[in-house]
């Protein structure tokens, strides 16, 4: 799997249904600004919001499969029912490394494959599959992967067509513009990805979680100046400029399928 001739790069939105002001921020990242595609997470509350807004806008998806929840006040749970997959209260674990200390294949499989089919069931096709957080279970990912028959992000066989993957969202606001900036002038010939979150500024992000907690930052600090970022008039401006391709995964990399 080889990349096309040219700059091509994939901006990827990544915990598209986790909440309302999530999905209004991918839905402006992708319409006014470079997003080219959507991480989804089937078992969040907002799911079916994405869904609609993903069919009528046009945005390519992919699965953010999910066998974590990090916020404090914002739960959700698995669609199935294998006890090694939640904490006593029955939503997933809080964390990566408490998941992998908890978490089955053989459950991890079922719940990862029922998330897949609530795409299908929403009318909604998949370009890829990637993980929420971090990987918990790595055999349960290449498995499902080989049953549903959609590419794993993160397979030797995918990120081997990718020059590079990289993350617009841990950065400080004020510098985040020049980093973007400075990215996107570094960008080499080949198929790149950068994962970003955007979000839009609400009262919502802000309750997700308490100041005190590890993901505090990533409830609205990052999401929000991601989105002013994404749709900042001179990141689009440089994209054309440079002749950077803005393009799903599919299109980033030919003999994908």
């Amino acid at each position: 799997m080889s990349a096309r001739d040219g700059i091509w790069l994939v901006v990827r939105g990544d915990d598209f249904g986790m909440c309302h002001a999530v999905n209004e921020g991918i839905e402006r990242a992708f319409t006014d600004g470079i997003v080219t595609t959507a991480s989804t997470m089937a078992p969040c509350p907002w799911f079916e919001e994405a869904a609609k807004i993903a069919k009528e806008v046009g945005i390519p998806i992919g699965a953010h499969q999910t066998l974590t929840c990090e916020w404090d006040y914002l739960r959700w749970q698995p669609l199935t029912d294998g006890p090694s997959l939640a904490r006593p209260d029955g939503t997933f674990w809080s964390s990566v490394e408490l998941a992998r200390l908890h978490v089955q294949q053989d459950e991890a499989v079922r719940e990862l494959l029922a998330q897949v089919d609530r795409f299908r069931s929403a009318g909604l096709g998949l370009d890829y599959l990637d993980h929420h957080m971090g990987s918990v279970v790595p055999a349960a990912y290449v498995e499902v992967s080989a049953r549903t028959g959609v590419p794993f992000l993160y397979s030797d066989e995918v990120r081997g067509g990718l020059a590079s993957v990289s993350e617009l969202s841990p950065r400080e606001a004020a510098g985040k513009k020049a980093w973007m900036l400075s990215y996107l002038r570094g960008l080499a010939p080949g198929a790149h990805v950068l994962v970003s979150h955007p979000g839009a500024d609400s009262r919502e992000l802000g309750s997700l979680t308490g100041p005190d907690s590890v993901p505090y930052r990533w409830a609205a600090e990052y999401r929000v100046s991601d989105l002013a970022v994404l749709t900042d008039p001179d990141v689009r401006e440089l994209v054309s400029e440079l002749g950077i391709t803005l393009c799903s995964l599919p299109e980033a990399l030919p003999g994908y399928r």
